[in-house]
């Protein structure tokens, strides 16, 4: 079982680069990088919040969760 962090996808739909997101929530582009590419182990309400917020979405747009083992 696992999160499946759908950034990119988002990303694609909205038309925003990674830079540009980055900006918008104030976070680091690597910061970005590293949750866009599942390397994150967490994420902060508040960075969850900014990302739907400048994507114009919804939590459930960004994270699915994969209970196949």
């Amino acid at each position: 079982m696992k999160i499946i962090v759908k950034l990119d996808e988002m990303m694609a739909k909205r038309k925003i680069r990674l830079n540009e997101l980055a900006t918008l929530v104030n976070i680091t582009e690597a910061n970005l990088s590293i949750l866009k590419n599942e390397k994150a182990k967490a994420i902060r309400f508040s960075t969850l919040e900014a990302l739907c917020k400048a994507l114009d979405c919804q939590p459930g747009d960004i994270l699915e969760f994969d209970n196949k083992d």
